[in-house]
């Protein structure tokens, strides 16, 4: 019985030490926290992308099936929609060899 103990202490400790450390997911999270796409969900066929630099940006959207139905590099921070139908889309935000992800919705 006290071995089923030690053991469970053992398990549990390497459990919760694995926790307290920053992953590299976790790191680029903290780099794209900056990222912000509105309004979200969509509904004049416009939505705006902000980043940290504001710079070019290739954007790509893809539907529920991960098929591409939009690429488009923009500079400013305007994205034109308009030609989506209504539904939920993945959008992908490609400046300075970083990716940002989030989800899109357009009504």
């Amino acid at each position: 019985m006290q071995k089923a103990y030690l053991f469970f202490l053992l398990v549990f400790t390497m459990v919760v030490s694995g926790q307290e450390k920053l992953s590299p997911i976790e790191e680029k999270d903290q780099e794209t926290s900056n990222f912000t796409l509105y309004p979200n969900p969509a509904i004049d066929g416009i939505v705006y992308i902000n980043t940290l630099n504001n710079k070019s940006k290739d954007i790509t959207v893809y539907d529920v099936f991960g098929k591409i139905v939009l690429q488009d590099r923009i500079s400013t921070n305007m994205l034109n929609i308009g030609r989506l139908s209504p539904g939920v889309y993945v959008i992908q935000v490609i400046e300075n060899s970083r990716t940002m992800t989030r989800k899109l919705v357009v009504k």
